[in-house]
């Protein structure tokens, strides 16, 4: 097979690393990939969301299979630009309909949807200009920590969880009124806060039947013990020591098997893989938001304890004969960390030369934000290497990360040294 993935960060370099392994796949194409990912495939330069050129090299180069990695096009309509052009049909798109993707793209749309299903989530209620005053008298109506989340998507930043009812008013105003997130905010869901511990659960599906994949807990914030602001993620840990057997058929039970049979009743087509942000509140799992693709630092442990071939599995999404499929996972925890350019998740430099990569030997490096120069690589973003370890425990994957992030330099480099802190 020949498969195309769109993408250039860790994620994608992680899929594309798996991929690569499988005895099925003849040519892997990323776009535009990174300068890791050069080292798995051959990279393209193609932008995600230009469904045109995606297509002319799709046929020009005999592409069977694309995995979206981002959720931009997906929430644009790629998987509906192939499977509604008979000319492009038969390139299979793994990656839900534009319809099933606003689960990510719109926050109210997937409140509605867990409302409809029975999926246990945080109260909650919308808000627009029009509506302010009202918006207003919700806030009074609950108990700080107030959380006010844009509806679309605002690349991760829409989420504000504020301690104080006169700013929460200010930041609702300031989100309607000013467009604080462009069109992101046009329209803004007020929940109530929810306290307890996060997890990430990852499924893949064919819209009928779904394969569990590990569960991961990744850090957000930039600084020790979950400080400052937030970033795309710092590193992650797989599997999250507290989802016990009893826990995660909870959530299979309450989450998952009712989400996947909610795509089937609300006739969406969905193919690919399913992100379910969750929370244990009083040892029961709720729901915090879905994504319609991998997360990113999560795909970085996430996809390494796969043992199983993850090409025949992804065949078995788009043939719709995923129930056929066996998927084995390794025992031993994974864990990643990310090192990031100095500055970030604020302004931040590139194109600073990585050295010592090739030192590294008893972990996987991930590139994020790389691109190649000549035969050098060099920092291209503000998260730039996730550097990806196991052992038998977390603590030991974790410290040999850290042993490995030894060897790599790059000026004004920056990693958090306390992931895991918290289990």
């Amino acid at each position: 097979m020949n498969v195309l993935i769109l993408g250039s960060g860790g994620r994608e370099h992680a899929i594309s690393w798996k991929l690569a392994q499988s005895n099925s796949i003849d040519k892997l194409f990323i776009a535009p990939g990174n300068a890791g990912t050069q080292n798995v495939g051959v990279n393209v330069d193609l932008s995600v969301n230009d469904f045109d050129s995606i297509a002319d090299f799709a046929l020009s180069n005999n592409v069977n299979m694309i995995v979206v990695g981002p959720e931009d096009p997906l929430v644009n309509g790629v998987y509906d630009y192939f499977s509604n052009n008979p000319k492009l049909s038969a390139i299979k798109v793994v990656g839900p309909s534009k319809e099933a993707s606003k689960l990510e793209g719109s926050k109210e749309y997937a409140k509605e949807f867990m409302k409809r299903h029975n999926i246990p989530t945080a109260g909650y209620e919308s808000f627009t200009v029009e509506t302010l005053e009202k918006g207003y008298k919700f806030l009074e109506s609950l108990q700080a920590p107030y959380v006010l989340k844009a509806d679309g998507l605002a690349a991760g930043k829409g989420v504000l969880i504020l301690e104080d009812l006169a700013e929460a008013k200010e930041e609702l105003r300031a989100m309607l009124e000013d467009s604080k997130f462009g069109e992101a905010s046009r329209k803004v869901v007020i929940e109530e806060f929810l306290d307890g511990i996060e997890l990430s659960v990852f499924a893949v599906t064919d819209g009928k039947s779904y394969k569990i994949l590990p569960n991961a807990k990744d850090y957000k914030r930039i600084g020790e013990g979950d400080t400052g602001l937030n970033t795309g993620g710092m590193g992650a840990v797989s599997p999250v020591p507290f989802a016990n057997d009893d826990f995660m058929k909870k959530i299979e039970d309450r989450v998952v098997k009712p989400t996947i049979d909610g795509f089937a009743k609300d006739g969406l087509i969905y193919k690919g893989f399913v992100f379910f942000g969750l929370i244990k509140v009083d040892g029961e799992p709720q729901v915090i938001e879905y994504n319609v693709r991998m997360g990113d630092p999560e795909t970085e442990v996430v996809i390494p304890r796969i043992k199983s071939d993850l090409l025949d599995l992804l065949k078995g999404v788009v043939d719709g004969d995923l129930d056929t499929k066996l998927i084995e996972l390794d025992e031993q925890s994974a864990c990643t960390v990310m090192m990031v350019s100095g500055g970030y998740p604020e302004a931040y430099e590139k194109g600073k030369e990585i050295t010592g990569l090739d030192k590294v030997k008893d972990s996987i490096v991930f590139h994020a934000g790389t691109k190649s120069v000549g035969d050098k690589a060099v920092t291209a973003g503000g998260r730039v290497l996730a550097v990806t370890s196991y052992a038998d425990n977390f603590k030991d994957a974790l410290a040999q990360s850290y042993k490995s992030i030894e060897n790599i330099k790059f000026e004004k480099q920056n990693f958090r040294t306390d992931l895991g802190f918290d289990l």
